[in-house]
């Protein structure tokens, strides 16, 4: 059930307006890594990203995008041993850079828009500080949000099943 409402939420958010670069996707990665065992937590995202493109159009970068996202997962799994907020935090800024990294290095591979030489590249990256920067913002601010989410419905379910515990011994 989880999987699938996520799955809802990272198509639906990816077909509303929004800040450029401010989109749900790392840190959906970065949660089903952290949440999702085996190749569902790979799964989910690129399902989520195929879905929407299939309406939002395929481009020459999808797949420095998609192989980004999976490699979120991975950091993700890492974190899942060591989960507190402040790997949280550091896997999401390893998510971003990740994705700000590979994903512009196949813009600079992909495209003409920029000289294809080491300089081109430089660039590239500087042209995109402006996007990372909005980037960083929404996967900080959407993984508060669902981890956030996630883990305060966790401590109340947790709460409300030892209440119904304790009441029982009662």
């Amino acid at each position: 059930m989880l999987a699938l409402g996520l799955l809802i939420v990272a198509v639906v958010l990816r077909f509303l307006p929004h800040i450029p670069n401010v989109a749900p996707m790392t840190a959906i990665a970065l949660f089903t890594g952290v949440y999702f065992g085996g190749a569902s937590a790979f799964l989910l995202p690129l399902a989520a990203m195929v879905i929407s493109d299939i309406f939002l159009g395929f481009h020459s970068t999808m797949f420095f995008v998609y192989f980004s996202l999976i490699l979120t997962v991975a950091i993700g799994q890492f974190v899942r041993s060591k989960k507190n907020p402040l790997v949280i935090a550091a896997g999401t800024l390893a998510g971003s850079i990740l994705f700000f990294l590979i994903t512009n290095f196949g813009v600079w591979l992909t495209t003409n828009w920029y000289a294809h030489s080491f300089a081109g590249l430089l660039k590239c990256f500087e042209m995109a500080i402006p996007f990372f920067r909005n980037s960083l913002f929404g996967d900080l601010m959407y993984v508060t949000i669902f981890f956030g989410t996630y883990e305060l419905v966790l401590a109340v379910s947790n709460k409300k099943h030892k209440e119904v515990m304790w009441q029982k011994k009662s």
